[in-house]
């Protein structure tokens, strides 16, 4: 679980494993260090406005922002402790349900109709203008320049340096899955959410900005938005707190993950980093976002946003070359081997065919002897051929699966999310009855 793993089919073994893939790996290290410190001081801004704002205990200070960070922390070693499999993935499932909840109630409690009209010609006006905006360039004169340095060019920095934990934590829990599967899970319907989640939330402030709403002023700090916006809703007092304790859980699970992840590009790969080095990364995030703040001073927002873009130029270039890379280790996928496999036998029996009889044949399958044939030269009994991606258990051992039933050995309920208990050895047993299944069935499959 290397990010130089990916140019291993690009560069080769060699290349990959020496110093290319170590300045890789250490080019990972250093945008997800520098691009999730920035992340969680701005979290901690965040929260700290909040926490203002709910007490009434006037200006933050940073020594306030300081004593967030510390318990934030603690709360991140605690999760880390407890595992992947329960600390993270709790508190994920809480913060979606939860942030689900605070857009619905948004929706209905703030400006229902006029939101939904703006949803779907927000969308509609974004997919028009996407061309539009994305050839703008800095000739298109100041006003395009300001606004591409302080947000175009920072959000593509901040995606990029999120990328390798980001990717590599997924992959580590979606092993297994089909692109397919991973597509729709962690793009197309998060992103879905999100156009809604930005729509209400961004639909809601600019309305009260344009109706004078208490508190909504153009020029207000970004950080204090999101709670003015919240105290100018009817009947939820309560929610402020709801929203602080959202924006804790965030900054835990992302140190926790980009924690687990640097773990394992400072320990060769190892899936399960030892817990020291998993709580010193998180501790040096903690630390970076500390003193970016108390040295930023007022300027803090600034900085944090000019160290993400500085961090994340080096790895934009190597995010390139990861996407030819990745296309060509997807022509060594079992699957694509057994269909140009397909191909190449369907193609020699027609050429063959039309060989010996001209336009006179039909195709009828029989057996031939070996090395002759529709599949002369390819054994499709080859470990490239019948090699899957194994799903695995949180332990890492392998989980076989029913063709007949449909159903995983360990008995995960994707609806509930519970996998209950199995023995090592029905493990075994249902590994090997799944191998015994043969490549048939897995295409039938």
């Amino acid at each position: 679980m290397l990010m130089s793993s990916v140019f291993r089919a690009l560069f080769g073994r060699r290349l990959t494993e020496g110093f290319a893939g170590k300045l890789v790996d250490i080019f990972a290290i250093v945008a997800t260090l520098f691009g999730t410190a920035a992340a969680l001081g701005i979290a901690a801004m965040q929260i700290g406005s909040g926490v203002s704002i709910v007490s009434g205990s006037g200006e933050l200070t940073n020594n306030t922002l300081v004593v967030i960070i510390a318990v934030l922390t603690v709360g991140f070693v605690v999760s880390a402790v407890s595992g992947v499999a329960r600390g993270i993935r709790y508190l994920s499932n809480l913060n979606i349900v939860l942030t689900i909840g605070i857009v619905a109630i948004v929706l209905f409690l703030g400006p229902t109709l006029f939101l939904l009209n703006l949803l779907p010609s927000a969308v509609m006006e974004y997919i028009g203008s996407m061309f539009d905006m994305m050839g703008r360039s800095l000739s298109w004169g100041p006003e395009t320049q300001e606004f591409q340095s302080l947000w175009t060019v920072y959000y593509w920095a901040w995606w990029i340096s999120w990328s390798p934990f980001v990717g590599i934590f997924l992959a580590r829990i979606s092993r297994g899955r089909s692109i397919r599967q991973f597509t729709l899970g962690t793009i197309i319907i998060p992103s879905s959410l999100l156009f809604v989640a930005y729509g209400v939330m961004g639909g809601t402030s600019i309305w009260m900005y344009r109706d004078g709403a208490p508190g909504i002023t153009g020029d207000m700090p970004a950080p204090e938005v999101l709670f003015a916006l919240i105290d100018n809703l009817p009947y939820i007092e309560w929610l402020p707190y709801v929203v602080i304790l959202v924006l804790a859980i965030f900054f835990i699970t992302a140190a926790d993950s980009a924690s687990v992840v640097m773990g394992m590009l400072t320990s060769q790969g190892d899936q399960n980093p030892r817990l020291w080095v998993v709580v010193f990364w998180g501790l040096v995030m903690s630390g970076i976002a500390i003193v970016m703040l108390l040295l930023g001073d007022v300027m803090a927002l600034e900085g944090l946003q000019q160290l993400v873009i500085v961090t994340a130029v080096p790895f934009a270039l190597v995010l390139l070359v990861s996407v030819v890379a990745w296309f060509k280790e997807l022509r060594t996928d079992p699957l694509a081997l057994r269909m140009r496999y397909v191909e190449t036998a369907v193609n020699n029996a027609v050429t063959e065919g039309v060989d010996r009889y001209g336009d006179d044949f039909c195709l009828k399958v029989v057996e031939a002897r070996p090395g002759d044939g529709a599949g002369a030269g390819i054994d499709s009994t080859d470990e490239s051929y019948t090699g899957w991606y194994q799903r695995t258990n949180e332990d890492g051992e392998p989980v076989g699966y029913d063709f007949v039933t449909g159903e995983w050995a360990d008995g995960y309920d994707a609806a509930t999310g519970e996998i209950p208990e199995v023995p090592a050895a029905e493990l075994a047993t249902a590994r090997e009855s799944t191998r015994a299944e043969g490549v048939g069935d897995r295409d039938r499959q």
